[in-house]
Order: C-alpha cells, then structure tokens, then sequence
C-alpha cells in the first residue's frame, strides 16, 4: 500500500474509518490504535458522542505519515 499523507491506502483508510473507527487503522497495520478507535467509539456512541472519535479516527488514518 502506498504510503505517506494523500496516497492512495491513507484514502482507502479513511473510508474505511468512515464506516467502521479504527477500521483504517487496522487496514494501515496499527492495531492498538484500531482498537482505541473502536472501543472508544463503542463506549462514546452510548452518550451520543462517539461522533468525536468516529471523526478523529477518520482524520488520523488519513493523514498517517509512518515513520520510514
């Protein structure tokens, strides 16, 4: 997968955390954080605020830069 902010597999992570938090970054190989998004989300939707970490989820698997 391409690699670096604007390539093509942080665009696919992106609609992948669109649908799914934490869906990108597991796509992206960043499991722990994929798991942070989601259980942070499942446990926020409750209050009705998993809105916020369903975006943060969606803007950080697109703006991922690893650290080659």
């Amino acid at each position: 997968m391409s690699t670096g902010q604007g390539s093509a597999g942080n665009v696919l992570a992106a609609i992948c955390s669109l649908f799914i938090p934490g869906l990108g970054q597991l796509v992206q190989g960043r499991v722990l954080k994929a798991l942070l998004m989601f259980v942070l989300a499942g446990v926020l939707w409750i209050f009705w605020m998993g809105w916020i970490i369903h975006l943060w989820s969606i803007i950080d698997a697109a703006m991922f830069k690893p650290n080659n």
